[in-house]
């Protein structure tokens, strides 16, 4: 079916309309900042963006501008700036995450070396009074007795 000059206009005016609301991030909430809810919103059906369709070109604009924006770091899509907020985040978390398994496995380390260099000095204590108790002519001291201060005879 062909529409006149008249309609094609209105169309035009449409989904230009749609396209600076896609833009300005009045997305619809079942929509994305796409084709398909352009079409949608200016009441226009998506096979007339392809090809040589009559719209195509508005397509065309409409990715190059939505690219534009987003090269300027600007998304119009809450949804996907949202994506790209987790997605920055969860990269952060990732690092951290690994960072704390290496902290962990350098205490572990330094753990196993500490009961190591404890059980080496240990053993060397034991060693050392056995050698004193078996060779030395050491005596040892009674124990000291004690005395009650404070006590009147």
């Amino acid at each position: 079916m062909r529409i006149s000059a008249a309609q094609r206009t209105e169309n035009e005016n449409r989904i230009r309309a749609a396209i600076d609301r896609l833009l300005h991030g009045e997305i619809p909430p079942d929509g994305k900042c796409d084709i398909k809810t352009l079409a949608r919103e200016a009441d226009v059906d998506r096979t007339a963006f392809y090809g040589t369709r009559p719209y195509a070109h508005l397509r065309v604009e409409f990715e190059r501008r939505l690219n534009v924006m987003r090269e300027a770091g600007e998304i119009p899509d809450p949804r996907e700036a949202q994506i790209s907020r987790l997605k920055a985040e969860n990269s952060k978390l990732r690092e951290r995450l690994a960072q704390s398994e290496q902290t962990v496995n350098e205490l572990t380390d330094f753990r196993s070396q500490a009961l190591a260099r404890l059980a080496a000095q240990h053993e060397e204590i034991v060693r050392l009074r056995e050698a004193v108790d078996g060779k030395a002519k050491v005596s040892r001291l009674p124990a000291p007795r004690t005395t009650l201060i404070g006590s009147c005879s």
